[in-house]
């Protein structure tokens, strides 16, 4: 479902679980984000909420251009974005 784009800035927890949602919609992006992240199914889910966890998975996306232009698009936002959603969740 897409993020709407207002004048404001998304929430950064919104777009990161939307994102989070999108990554793991592919078994093997999924299996891609647990290896990079260190976290297995169990600790994802179970820390899901957290900024840290939530700015890996932003930061996993970005690490990657085809995936952040590729989940961007998904969502209905534009890849800068996501990529100051992982900023503000970084507390940068």
């Amino acid at each position: 479902m897409p993020i709407r784009e207002t004048n404001a800035e998304p929430d950064p927890k919104a777009v990161a679980l939307g994102a989070l949602g999108w990554a793991v919609s592919d078994g093997t992006r999924a299996d891609r984000l647990l290896a990079t992240t260190g976290l297995d199914p169990a600790d994802l889910r179970a820390r899901a909420g957290e900024p840290a966890v939530l700015a890996a998975v932003l930061g996993f996306i970005e690490a990657h251009e085809p995936d952040l232009i590729a989940c961007a698009d998904a969502l209905g936002l534009e890849p800068a974005l996501l990529v100051r959603a992982r900023m503000r969740l970084e507390g940068e």
